[in-house]
């Protein structure tokens, strides 16, 4: 624990001291973000942020990490998708060039053995991957770094999530007696806070690329040595709740491209944060809600991990009545943001195109009608 404390002070105060160094790097080489019609920035922004966030993990990392096979992968594969990202962010590769570099580094996890070779389903019970094992490790840890990526798109929503999911990991990781996950977690969230001291909304300085799939390589690499290598019931549960917000946003967005036929690389507005904008919330004002909805739904999975509620498939009434009260937070948190991002967005623009004479009574039993019926209007591509 107390190497896990270290560690993230380490990464805190490194990624915080450099950052607005790597800011003035990206300026003088030409590696800026413009403000673009999909974007959320206003302003020309430095990239490679990313740099400052690895060099705090990489130092902690190798101070505080046990020097093991396992170890030394997670940080070369860490330093191989950082410069990928880095090159991204001042040249933009191809979707083909960046997608082999996130196979390259995932493909240095697995060949070290950070590898999921069973899972535990709720109600199946064990599982077992055999062959599968390590191409399903490959992917899913590709699909984590593409959901951080994809949830970076506002001021300090990728940086306060990916630390908010780390911090939880770490706590978890501890629990199960996985001591270096727990450590990598913990500097990984150091890291990510204080890249996110100059990352918060005004921004002056972006994570780019190679802080993104940099985020999202680590969080993979606890997710798979801090609870998925374990029979605990909540290997496999946590992460998908840990994350569900990026998780979430990325399926949506996928989806969406998939329904009209786009490439699933394209980048477009539909992501939340956009679909916050569309409503009239500020930067802040979004990243609020989603760090909410991240802390609500970290919370639920740890306290599946911490509260009795059940022991060798004997159910305790009071503990199993305080997690079903913690699971109707976490559901009406997530009904309430679809509230927002859907029947708000619908009511606004009903009032915005229908006749001045039309009441807002009027305008509610659309609503109404829509949410009855399940046919919502597409709104605001």
């Amino acid at each position: 624990m107390e190497d896990a404390l270290f560690a993230f002070v380490v990464a805190f105060a490194l990624a915080a001291v450099l950052t607005p160094l790597v800011g003035r790097l990206a300026r003088r080489i030409g590696a800026v973000d413009e403000p673009r019609e999909r974007g959320l920035a206003f302003a020309s922004t430095p990239l490679l942020g990313g740099l400052a966030i690895f060099a705090g993990a990489a130092v902690a990392g190798i101070l505080f990490l046990p020097d093991r096979t396992v170890t030394r992968a997670i940080l070369a594969a860490a330093l191989l998708i950082t410069i990928v990202g880095a090159v991204d962010d001042w040249r933009e590769l191809s979707p083909a060039a960046k997608l082999a570099g996130q196979l390259c580094a995932a493909l240095i996890l697995v060949l070290s053995g950070v590898v999921v070779e069973t899972a535990t389903i709720p109600f199946l019970g064990r599982l077992e991957f055999g062959e599968l094992s390590e191409v399903l490790t490959l992917l899913g840890l590709v699909g984590v770094m593409n959901a951080v990526n994809f949830s970076d798109g506002v001021d300090g929503l990728a940086a306060g999530v990916c630390a908010i999911s780390a911090a939880a990991f770490a706590v978890i990781a501890f629990d199960l007696g996985r001591d270096t996950a727990g450590v990598l977690a913990a500097l990984t969230a150091g890291a990510a806070l204080g890249f996110l001291l100059h990352n918060f909304h005004p921004a002056s300085v972006f994570m780019g690329d190679c802080g993104s799939n940099l985020l999202g390589l680590l969080l993979g690499a606890v997710i798979v040595e801090g609870t998925l290598k374990t029979n605990a019931l909540i290997a496999l549960i946590g992460p998908l709740v840990i994350l569900a917000v990026p998780f979430l946003d990325t399926t949506f967005v996928v989806l969406k491209r998939l329904k009209y036929r786009r490439p699933i690389h394209r980048a477009d507005a539909n992501h939340f944060h956009h679909r916050f904008a569309r409503i009239g919330f500020s930067q802040r004002r979004t990243v609020a809600y989603l760090y909410a909805w991240t802390v609500t739904m970290a919370g639920l999975a740890v306290a599946l991990r911490f509260i009795p509620y059940s022991d060798r498939g004997d159910w305790h009434l009071g503990w199993s009545i305080v997690m079903a009260g913690l699971f109707a937070v976490a559901l009406a948190a997530s009904i309430y943001l679809v509230y927002v991002l859907e029947i708000l967005k619908r009511k606004r623009v009903l009032l915005r195109s229908a006749p001045a004479d039309t009441s807002e009574f009027e305008i509610d039993a659309l609503i109404e009608q829509d949410l009855e019926t399940g046919e919502f209007p597409a709104l605001g591509r």
